[in-house]
């Protein structure tokens, strides 16, 4: 008979890992503990992943607020600072504004509305329609938007990030004005110097202030991408995916793990024979429908993969199949005739062709990276780690 299952992501349980911790050997060892205590049986092709925390903390790439502080202080002047479309996160940003705060006389804090780049909203889009106010066009002072939308919270975490931003910018020492936009120029009302932290749309906030005349422009990935008094970094990307660690430090990307995950994956293959792919993931890519909330946080799903996991899924539709080139089959002959087309596949694109149709169109380490971030979760399940079976399995293995 064939097998039943086909794609299976489990959590896989490890230590807490710490600062200077083997990695490699603490991933490897607890996926061979799983084969021995919960009967996994490795495959070619099996997947191994492990969450971008893990990778930092044994990396130790920490940076302290007073860190942060000096590189803001010296790269936008000290004095009054705007600081554009931060996402609204406690976890996310909130310690890195406290780094900003600390490094400026003055923050003039842009906020996007209705929401945030990531979907968490100060406003519904129904209550901008009822108020007349155009998004796109209309600035905001703190003091309009109190008397337009009040004192609105978060619908899950009860906060209200307006309020719980000013109030952490003043108690660094600070002074703080507010508004709320989503042109990246109009903060040059208020300031030349601007520190855009926005993730994915940074490039062309960047461009556009510079167009219009900003004096200093950086972007969170451009501070701490070199130690600040003996601070980790991350030379690529800055403070974008540093998630809060304690109140004044924050934890950053993992940089340079490329030779961790060909690492494990060598450790794999001597240890159990198998060429399993490896890959340390971040945010996955989802809409939560209630709180519109997208996981989107990291400015990549994927920091460090092996070869295996590079490009996109080549699936055809088996709907597709079964509804237009063999509508008039059932049962078995369905079966082998579905069957059959996958194996004519032969390896090449199927881009364009309209049985493919409907197949996500995403890379492979975005789509394993979102599978990974639900199985493991965010809290307490103690599975950073994450084996994942038949992932490139289709209908044809048995």
């Amino acid at each position: 008979m064939s097998r039943m299952l086909g794609t299976v992501s489990m959590g896989v349980r490890a230590p807490i890992i710490r600062s200077g911790d083997d990695l490699a050997q603490i991933v490897t060892d607890s996926i061979l503990e799983a084969v021995k205590v919960d009967g996994l049986t490795p495959r070619d092709r099996d997947v191994v992943a492990m969450t971008e925390a893990i990778v930092a903390r044994a990396q130790g790439n920490y940076a302290s607020v007073d860190a942060i502080a000096e590189d803001v202080r010296a790269k936008l002047g000290g004095e009054t600072i705007g600081v554009i479309f931060p996402i609204l996160s406690r976890n996310r940003f909130a310690i890195c504004l406290r780094g900003i705060a600390k490094g400026a006389k003055k923050v003039v804090l842009m906020l996007s509305y209705p929401s945030d780049e990531v979907g968490n909203h100060l406003v519904d889009l129904d209550m901008l329609d009822e108020k007349g106010v155009d998004p796109y066009q209309d600035v905001l002072s703190l003091e309009k938007y109190r008397e337009l939308f009040g004192y609105t919270v978060h619908p899950f975490t009860g906060v209200d990030y307006v309020q719980y931003y000013g109030d952490l910018i003043r108690e660094c020492g600070a002074e703080v004005e507010i508004i709320f936009a989503n042109r990246a120029t109009a903060i040059l009302d208020y300031t030349k110097n601007v520190l855009t932290c926005d993730i994915h749309t940074r490039a062309r906030s960047k461009r556009l202030l510079k167009a219009a005349g900003a004096e200093r422009v950086f972007g969170l990935d451009e501070i701490m991408t070199a130690p600040v008094n003996g601070s980790g970094y991350n030379e690529n990307y800055g403070l974008l995916g540093s998630n809060k660690s304690t109140e004044d430090t924050v934890k950053l990307f993992p940089r340079a793990c490329q030779d961790l995950v060909e690492d494990i994956q060598d450790r794999l293959l001597k240890a159990t024979g198998k060429h399993v792919e490896v890959m340390v993931y971040g945010d996955g890519a989802f809409k939560d429908p209630i709180g519109k909330i997208w996981e989107l946080a990291d400015p990549v799903v994927s920091p460090a993969y092996t070869a295996g996991l590079e490009g996109t899924p080549n699936e055809l539709k088996l709907k597709y199949l079964a509804d237009n080139d063999f509508a008039n089959l059932s049962g078995e002959e369905l079966r082998n005739a579905i069957k059959g087309a996958i194996q004519q596949k032969d390896g090449s694109s199927l881009v364009g062709n309209m049985a493919a149709q409907g197949t996500t169109p995403r890379r492979l380490t975005d789509l394993i990276g979102s599978l990974c971030d639900l199985t493991s979760g965010s809290g307490d399940k103690g599975t950073p780690i994450v084996y994942i079976q038949g992932y490139f399995d289709n209908y044809t293995n048995d």
